[in-house]
């Protein structure tokens, strides 16, 4: 009888296990071969973009609520290129490079909205100066991928990085970084 006992009690929990499904939580990389990071720059004789295809992104997965809960980015400073390999070493050294050599956002609030919307509070430490930011993405779904894009402002000054400078003119402070980040679902 003992033995009965045992063996409904543990189908009783299998059975129960088939009804309540745990919270699936996973983590994604980017897909590298896909995912870019771009800056945009202005110096008021011309303006200018640094494309990064050296991606390290991973976020955590909620596939009960098909959304995105955490993420974090980490770009090395080094990776953007230009296209003019003169312009890529200054600013390698205009921001200290060798000393910060990466640039990180790490979501602590990840909200999803309307038609794909979804805003990530977090900090970005650039230039060795952590502060808080808010990241607007658009996120879409095909082909068993799920795409995040979106731009958002950096403030040269308020992470301590001097304005480099052409025939007396300063560029702009505020650069504009676009992302476009590829995850295998």
């Amino acid at each position: 009888m003992n033995t009965l006992i045992k063996y409904s009690c543990w189908a009783a929990i299998g059975i129960l296990c088939a009804f309540v499904s745990p919270m699936a939580k996973r983590k994604l990389m980017a897909d590298k071969a896909l995912s870019t990071v771009t800056y945009s720059a202005k110096h008021p004789l011309h303006k200018w973009d640094g494309v990064s295809h050296d991606v390290n992104c991973a976020l955590i997965y909620n596939d009960e609520t098909k959304q995105p809960e955490t993420v974090a980015v980490s770009l090395k400073v080094a990776s953007f290129d230009s296209d003019n390999n003169n312009r890529d070493s200054h600013a390698i050294e205009v921001l200290e490079g060798l000393k910060y050599p990466n640039v990180t956002f790490v979501s602590s609030d990840i909200q999803a909205g309307d038609h794909g919307a979804i805003t990530a509070k977090g900090t970005l430490t650039f230039h060795g100066v952590a502060k808080p930011a808010t990241l607007q993405a658009t996120r879409k779904e095909a082909g068993g991928k799920m795409t995040l894009t979106g731009e958002f402002p950096v403030s040269l000054t308020e992470h301590n990085i001097e304005r480099p400078s052409l025939m007396g003119l300063k560029t702009e402070d505020a650069m504009v970084l676009r992302f476009n980040v590829v995850f295998a679902l």
